[in-house]
């Protein structure tokens, strides 16, 4: 077994100390900028800045709703549209699965926030019973239900051999200072059950295919991969797409992993198998995105 190069993983206090020789920056959201409930100003102003020095910002994101809806959000949260150059969510490479089989009826699993996923689509929505597929963008109620509140659900869809088409892999989210559950956990637990699975989102390829694809529109040319820098704060989907990218990933520690994280100041080879597993570490340990 390959042990992780705890060599070339340090802690860095400003992002332009990493940004030297990068062209594009593909930055998580939720984590990153926000909590769900505050704009991180310093955070934003980074991005701004590595902007006004000629590099590129993309925002992807594993909301389950079209970019238009996810700057509404952010502009609520006084988060300025100055920050970044294009957005891609996990909603709309969704909505395109659901465009193209609009003869098929579906079951939706996720709060009516998310609807406008689905606006201007002639979607056939209906029962479990007469679904041919189900889209899960997250619990019905996230502030209290789990995946555990879908289990019986799931085992009845397992029953039917529906596939599960999950628009956003996130297990959970941070908003304010509590982790909620997201359609990742559903997704999962169907798949455990047995259940087929399509993922929307990181740390899938399709949605950094098309965020390098807005990059290369808004740069005149693509960028190699060595001259592009990922940012985000879970393991699970930041870190992991951009190793499958093969990106450099700078890693914040504020976000979900706030707690395994604490005290950590040396990053040490147990700490970076505890923390990473077998994958390869991040570039660079930020608590909170800074210029």
């Amino acid at each position: 077994m390959t042990l992780p190069d705890v060599t070339a993983l340090r802690f860095a206090d400003r992002l332009r100390d990493l940004t030297t020789g990068v062209d594009v920056i593909l930055s998580d959201v939720w984590g990153v900028i926000h909590d769900g409930v505050h704009g991180f100003p310093e955070a934003c102003k980074a991005l701004q800045s590595f902007r006004a020095q000629g590099g590129t910002v993309i925002m992807i994101t594993n909301a389950p709703r079209p970019a238009d809806s996810v700057q509404r959000q952010l502009r609520k949260m006084e988060i300025s549209d100055e920050t970044y150059d294009a957005i891609v969510s996990s909603g709309d490479l969704t909505r395109s699965f659901v465009a193209s089989r609009l003869e098929q009826p579906l079951l939706q699993i996720g709060p009516e926030r998310d609807n406008p996923m689905f606006r201007g689509l002639d979607v056939k929505f209906t029962t479990l019973e007469n679904a041919e597929y189900i889209v899960c963008t997250g619990p019905y109620d996230d502030e209290v239900e789990t995946e555990e509140n879908y289990r019986g659900m799931m085992e009845e869809a397992l029953k039917r051999n529906l596939t599960f088409v999950c628009a956003n892999p996130d297990m959970v989210v941070e908003r304010g200072h509590r982790l909620i559950t997201c359609a990742g956990a559903i997704a999962e637990l169907y798949r455990s059950l047995g259940g087929e699975v399509i993922f929307y989102g990181k740390p899938h390829r399709p949605i950094y295919d098309r965020a390098l694809e807005l990059a290369a529109e808004k740069r005149g040319g693509t960028t190699p991969a060595n001259r592009i820098l990922a940012i985000g704060d879970s393991v699970r989907t930041d870190l992991t797409g951009a190793n499958l990218m093969g990106l450099d990933c700078l890693f914040l520690t504020r976000g979900i992993h706030a707690v395994d994280f604490e005290g950590l100041d040396v990053a040490d080879e147990f700490s970076v198998r505890r923390l990473f597993g077998d994958a390869k570490p991040p570039l660079a340990l930020m608590q909170d995105l800074k210029w």
